[in-house]
């Protein structure tokens, strides 16, 4: 089945983060069949099937449009903004005989020996990857100090309540 609509989630302040597609509970319902799929690579016989005709395999998938086309393509971002989860996606690239730093590197636009550089040099500079709006009213949060639970609510060594 292709083709099938899914709702859009919502606007969320995370959003705005350049190149970052947070896997939270909306993302993850709009990239269910995506994941479903890519789980289904865990399995010889399937990762056989998938490869020997990819179109026909997918077809098991209520896949939309744009995720079909996105897992064709070997869209790795693009599976990522549809919903799917960074550990799923990574069972195709292994159908595929990559590593997840291949992948990464991929999805970065270096070469894997580039990557690999930058990530044992500490990684991507912060500058020009933060949210580019802050909502109004919130503000940077406060260092946050340890509650004193009443005693009723300790828990002793072994891991008893007392009281």
């Amino acid at each position: 089945m292709t083709g099938a609509k899914q709702k859009q989630a919502p606007q969320k302040e995370y959003d705005d983060i350049p190149g970052t597609f947070v896997f939270d509970a909306d993302r993850s319902r709009q990239g269910y069949h995506i994941n479903m799929f890519c789980m289904s690579l865990m399995k010889a016989e399937n990762r056989k099937a998938f490869k020997a005709n990819e179109g026909e395999y997918l077809d098991r998938f209520p896949l939309t449009s744009e995720q079909r086309q996105a897992i064709l393509q070997r869209n790795y971002n693009r599976m990522l903004e549809l919903g799917g989860n960074i550990y799923f996606t990574a069972k195709l690239g292994a159908t595929d005989g990559h590593s997840f730093q291949h992948m990464a590197a991929v999805m970065t636009g270096s070469t894997q020996e580039d990557y690999a550089k930058m990530m044992l040099a500490g990684g991507r500079s912060i500058e020009g990857n933060r949210s580019k709006s802050k909502p109004e009213g919130r503000t940077e949060p406060a260092s946050r100090k340890p509650s004193a639970k009443p005693a009723s609510k300790r828990r002793t060594r072994a891991g008893s309540k007392r009281g």
